[in-house]
């Protein structure tokens, strides 16, 4: 049974082989699933995907709005798998406080960076080619059919600028 710790060192460690490349770090992550066995993938993918439940919120939403300079149900929810693989400080921070990302991100580059949909595929890839079968339902609690907190406007930027003065600073478009 896979713990939270080894949980991250796997996704610490092929971000760093990658060296900040989404679909790099995609690969490198389907890669050393590859070398687990069947169960452990099936871990670490109720590991991934219980944390990206966890991250459907609203501020977390209007954070990736102000970071991508919009965030439609898409690309949040890619948003979600690239911040998971962005570590564990990165992501307990940006749920603790979405604005503390303006100081967890070294950079970020709209074109490159908030999109790790590939990531979250990773598991069941590496699960079907290790077995030849498609993984089975995790049993995870689906994510709930609306994000935790209050709606926030995303295009009001006075309001998103108030709420994340930290981003709106270092990324805001407005």
């Amino acid at each position: 049974m896979m713990d939270e710790t080894e949980f991250w060192e796997i996704v610490d460690s092929t971000r760093e082989a990658a060296e900040g490349d989404p679909e790099d770090h995609a690969d490198l992550l389907v890669e050393r699933l590859l070398t687990l066995d069947p169960d452990s993938v099936l871990d670490f993918a109720r590991h991934f995907e219980s944390r990206y439940n966890r991250a459907y919120r609203w501020d977390l939403w209007a954070a990736a709005a102000v970071l991508l300079g919009g965030a439609s149900d898409d690309a949040f929810d890619y948003f979600r798998c690239w911040l998971i693989g962005q570590g564990r400080e990165v992501f307990e921070g940006a749920l603790h406080d979405p604005d503390s990302l303006a100081e967890l991100l070294d950079e970020f580059d709209e074109d490159l960076d908030g999109d790790g949909e590939e990531l979250g595929y990773a598991a069941d890839e590496a699960y079907e080619q290790l077995t030849g079968v498609v993984a089975p339902d995790l049993g995870i609690t689906p994510q709930p059919a609306e994000p935790e907190g209050t709606p926030v406007d995303f295009e009001d930027d006075a309001a998103l600028a108030r709420r994340f003065p930290g981003l709106w600073e270092r990324f805001g478009t407005g």
